[in-house]
Parts: structure tokens; C-alpha cells; sequence
């Protein structure tokens, strides 16, 4: 039993030991103090290291050398999976000790207090970065970085196009910091640069082999509007619309699929700008060079229309073989019109070839020349004398341009659209688009142009007319418009007649006025001009130096047989009655017209 026992202290103090004091010459406050000391001197708030001492699937116990160790929800590491036993991190003292007298540790509050300082440090230092995906958002995704959520646009994820965005969430990644903004509290961060500065080097290199006319594998990596873009291995280059086929394509997807691996032929390069100029159509022969050698100017060809413009149609006769069709080509008519009058895009048409260059690889084509040309039989068809119907297109100052057929035009001047009606311009007596009898006056065939008349349809009544306005016949006539030189009259028969300012005074003195009605004397008839010139001033002008003429003659004895006969007035002159059955037949010929 004696074993059991140590040696006792020689120094021990009994007297301290019976009043209490345990501790040698120390006294209490002595050994607390140097308890406290070798623990951590800690406050609430207060961001302090631990070290993970232990780990569930719930939960990670932080050892920060404090009398109890604290708990932390797993939940705020997920953006480090990798974290285990031993780890230090950093944590937040939300509370000494809660109700159960435990410890009470935020890992997500020390990382969101520090989380700023470490970003922009990040950023200044160009370092690389852990973050967790989130959840998508509008144009990116969100992911936690530090604690904090910063944004990820689409386009920084991948230096590929990103089609399916959700296969992101839930990962952790590394990021580089592109973009603070301090007073928004908004983070910009990218995936894509980390790789960029890689790819940078592969395309230096890459194009530093590159060669004119050297044909390499690629894939198609994007489809547009103007062309394709294929991924040489690390480098981009671009396909252009028109160098995806030989013939014409409207959309690149019709020649090529995403994903898709071809042969490229490399067209031009830039080293500096890091652009590559592919081409497709380039790796098959030109279509040109296999066209057929016999084929030759004459020769009819059918095609499709895939191009229209308002001065012709493109008819590829072949995949990459194209010919113009000039609007001019489409109808022997002169007429202007476009292209859409003739075709649409998509249309079969036949052709005949007018010209053909092999080397300049271009040709020219017509489908005017499949009809015969109207002109080549025009006297046969349409000779001096003959009569046709006629549709009027336009007019001019002094003439109406109208078409008998297509291609067959002809001119219609004023002065033979009526024999007795004085037509100042043509819109007076037809209107465009209407329908007009002619008859053919005279051919012009080298300018390919008819003269035609309308009057000369009727007989010419101003040769019954001659017979009836005679140089010094009375007639009534109304003024129907008065001009600077004088006044339009209305005689019979529907003759217009002129008379000048000063035959138009009264006897009285005044001048005669629209409307009024009055006897005209005719003073000159032409009938070439067909011209009828009157005067009302003449009719009493003439019968006062008549009365003047006999006053002058000596008065003689009047023989018996003059002194009985009656003394006859003067009067308006009287047709005959031969004139009366001109005038019958010339009336019924105007009626009817």
C-alpha cells in the first residue's frame, strides 16, 4: 500500500492549504488569468480562423480554441465541395454561447464581411476564383462567389456558344473578376477568360501555319444569316454566303448543319485581326467549265428565275450558271414596264441566248425573240389604208401614241383626230386606255412607227363646207369663247369659225359677247387649213357704203317695168337646192356620228 503513495512536497503550505489556498504561492486571480490566457479572447461579431475538426452531412464542428468548439450548417460550404478535416476557415462569432451554452459560428457572414476585400483584390491581382452556379437569370446565370452573388453573363461561360444553359447549375466553377460596381454592390464575373488566354496561343500558333489554297477539316460552329462560322481545332474562320456554292443560296442552313465536318479551303488570312476567310465551293470545279462546248448564240436553253430587279430577271440554266434577261428582251413592245410584268422568282422560263462570253463567264438572254418580230411583216399585216382598232397608252403635247399589237405602235396628230373640231390636246377627245379606231397613213419602218388618223375614217365634209360657206354668205353663229385675238363662233353643221377684235362691234357701237347670237359674214374660207374667218361688223359696214355708192350716182328716170317692180330688202343669204341636199346628207352623216 505504501507504493500508492507519491513523495509528499517538501515546500507544500499546510497553513494555505487549511485556509483554502490551493494553488501554492499562486493565488486564484493568478490561475484564472492563465486560463484565460490559453484560450482565444473572443467577442460577438468578431471574424476569427477555426479549423474543422469534424463533418456530416448536416453540419461542419469548427475548433476556434475557445472552451467549447461552434457548429456551422454544412449548407455553407456548398460552394466548396472539396472541404475536409483540417481545413481552416473562416467564420463569423454570432453568439458565445446560445441557451444549450453552444458555441454559434457563421461561415457565410465572415466570408460576406471579408467578401469585397478578397473580390477586389481578385480583380487587382488577376486571380483566379471558385464560385457556385446558382440559378440561371436573364442573359446569364447567378453564382456565389465569397458569399456574395455576382453575375455571369451567357457569353463569358464558354468561348462556344452556350445552347443549354441549365446544365450549369449546380456547378462549381473558376471565374476570373472582370467588373466591380462599388456603388451597385454588382460583380461581373467570366469563365471564358480563363480559357481565352490558352486559345489566344493555339490560334497564334495555328495561323502561324496557315497557308493560302491549304484545305483543312473543320466543324460547323455556327450558323447566320451572311455565312458560317467553322472551328478549325482552337481557331474560327468564316464561310461567306457566297462562298458556300457556286450557285445562288438564300440561307446557309439549305447547304450546311450545325455540327457538321467538312473540307475548307483557306481563301485569305489576317494575322493580326485573327480573321480567316474560308471557302466551300472552291474544292468543286466552276460550273462554267463544264458547261456545254456546243452551246452557242442562238441556241434556245430553259432555266429557273432566281434573281428579279426592275431591269431584268437572272435564269440559271445551270447550278452556278446564270444569264440576264433584260427587260427589253422580254417584249418586242417599247413600252417601259418592269421585269414583274414578265416573271417571279421561281419561274420556268425558255430562253434564247443573245450573247455568250466563256472567259468574262457571262451571258445574256431573251424571250422576245421566241415570238417573230411584228415588224418583219409590217406591210403585210398592217398596210397604208387599212383600218384597225387600236388601244391608246399615252399622250404627247400634239399627239396620242397608241398600240395596235404588241410591239406595233403608231402616232395619231392632233390635226387627224377630227375634220371640224379644234383639238388643243388629244385628252379632249379619247382618254388612256380607251379603245380607238384608226386607219394606217403611213409606215416608218426602220424607227418602227405607223402614223395613223381617226378622221380619215369619215369623208372630208369641208368639201360639202366650200359649197356652203362661201366668201360673202351670211349665217348665224354664237360666240363660244372669247381669246386675245378674237372670238371662237359656232356656225351649223358644228364648223367653228374665228372672227378678230374689231369685227366683232356692234352697229351700236359695243362689242360682242360669249353667248350672244349674231349674223356673220364669211370674209375667207380655206379648206386646206380648214379655216373660217368672219365679220358681223361687215354686214352693216357693207350696207352703209352701198347706200353711200347710190346716193352719189346721178337719179334717173326709172324705166316703167322697174317702177313697178316691189323693191326687195336685203337678207341673209339662202342656200340653193342642191346646197339643201348636201346639207341633208351631211347632217344625217354628223347625227349618226
Amino acid at each position: 500500500m505504501a507504493d500508492q503513495f507519491t513523495t509528499a512536497i517538501e515546500d507544500f503550505d499546510w497553513e494555505g492549504y487549511e485556509k483554502g489556498e490551493t494553488a501554492g504561492e499562486k493565488s486564484r486571480e493568478e490561475l484564472t488569468r492563465t486560463y484565460d490566457e490559453s484560450l482565444n479572447t473572443i467577442k460577438d461579431k468578431d471574424v476569427i480562423e477555426g479549423t474543422i475538426i469534424a463533418l456530416n452531412k448536416r453540419e461542419a464542428v469548427v475548433n476556434i480554441g475557445y472552451k467549447s468548439d461552434g457548429i456551422i450548417p454544412m449548407s455553407e460550404f456548398r460552394y466548396n465541395p472539396d472541404i475536409k478535416v483540417g481545413d481552416v476557415v473562416e467564420v463569423f462569432i454570432e453568439n458565445q454561447e446560445d441557451k444549450k451554452g453552444q458555441l454559434i459560428l457563421s461561415h457565410k457572414k465572415a466570408r460576406a464581411s471579408r467578401s469585397w476585400e478578397r473580390i477586389n483584390a481578385a480583380l487587382a491581382n488577376d486571380e483566379i476564383i471558385k464560385g457556385f452556379i446558382k440559378c440561371r437569370t436573364k442573359g446569364g446565370m447567378i453564382v456565389d462567389v465569397f458569399g456574395l452573388e455576382a453575375f455571369l453573363p451567357g457569353s463569358q461561360i464558354d468561348v462556344k456558344p452556350i445552347r443549354d444553359y441549365d446544365v450549369y447549375v449546380g456547378k462549381t466553377m473558376e471565374f476570373k473578376v472582370v467588373k466591380i460596381n462599388e456603388e451597385f454592390k454588382n460583380v461581373v464575373i467570366s469563365h471564358k477568360a480563363l480559357i481565352e488566354a490558352e486559345l489566344e496561343q493555339q490560334k497564334r500558333e495555328i495561323i502561324s501555319k496557315l497557308e493560302k489554297g491549304q484545305v483543312l477539316e473543320g466543324t460547323v460552329k455556327n450558323i447566320t444569316s451572311y455565312g458560317v462560322f467553322i472551328d478549325l481545332g482552337g481557331v474560327d474562320g468564316l464561310i461567306h454566303i457566297t462562298d458556300l456554292s457556286w450557285g445562288r443560296v438564300t440561307k446557309p442552313s439549305e447547304v450546311v448543319q450545325l455540327d457538321q465536318k467538312l473540307n475548307v479551303v483557306i481563301l485569305d488570312f489576317d494575322d493580326e485581326k485573327k480573321r480567316i476567310a474560308l471557302g466551300l465551293k472552291q474544292l468543286q470545279p466552276h460550273p462554267w467549265d463544264a458547261l456545254d462546248p456546243n452551246l452557242k448564240v442562238g441556241d434556245h436553253v430553259k432555266g429557273k428565275v432566281v434573281v428579279m430587279a426592275d431591269y431584268g430577271a437572272f435564269l440559271e440554266i445551270a447550278p452556278g450558271v446564270e444569264g440576264l434577261i433584260h427587260v427589253s428582251e422580254m417584249s418586242w413592245s417599247q413600252h417601259l414596264r418592269t421585269a414583274q410584268d414578265f416573271m417571279q422568282v421561281g419561274d420556268e422560263v425558255e430562253a434564247v441566248i443573245l450573247t455568250l462570253d466563256r472567259e468574262e463567264r457571262k451571258m445574256s438572254l431573251g424571250i422576245k425573240q421566241l415570238k417573230p418580230d411584228p415588224w418583219e411583216n409590217i406591210e403585210e399585216k398592217y398596210p397604208v389604208g387599212s383600218r384597225h382598232t387600236a388601244r391608246v397608252r399615252n399622250f404627247t403635247n400634239f399627239s396620242g401614241c397608241v398600240e395596235l399589237d404588241e410591239g406595233v405602235d403608231g402616232l395619231i396628230h392632233i390635226s387627224d383626230l377630227s375634220w371640224t373640231k379644234k383639238i388643243k390636246h388629244p385628252s379632249e377627245f379619247t382618254q388612256v386606255g380607251n379603245d380607238i379606231e384608226v386607219e394606217v397613213l403611213a409606215i416608218d419602218k426602220e424607227n418602227r412607227r405607223l402614223s395613223l388618223g381617226h378622221k380619215q375614217l369619215e369623208e372630208n365634209p369641208w368639201d360639202v363646207f366650200e359649197t356652203i360657206f362661201t366668201v360673202g354668205s351670211v349665217h348665224e353663229g354664237t360666240i363660244v369663247e372669247m381669246l386675245d385675238k378674237g372670238a371662237v363662233v359656232a356656225l351649223p353643221y358644228g364648223v367653228e369659225g374665228f372672227a378678230t377684235p374689231k369685227h366683232l362691234v356692234k352697229e351700236d357701237g359695243t362689242t360682242a359677247a360669249v353667248d350672244e347670237k349674231l349674223p356673220f359674214k364669211v370674209i375667207e374660207f380655206n379648206k386646206e387649213t380648214k379655216r373660217i374667218i368672219l365679220s358681223h361688223s361687215r354686214i352693216f359696214e357693207d350696207e352703209a357704203r352701198a347706200e353711200a355708192r347710190t346716193e352719189r350716182k346721178p337719179k334717173r328716170q326709172p324705166r316703167k317695168a322697174e317702177a313697178e317692180a316691189p323693191v326687195a330688202a336685203p337678207a341673209i343669204e339662202k342656200a340653193t337646192l342642191g346646197d339643201l341636199e348636201a346639207l341633208a346628207a351631211l347632217k344625217e352623216k354628223l347625227s349618226g356620228k
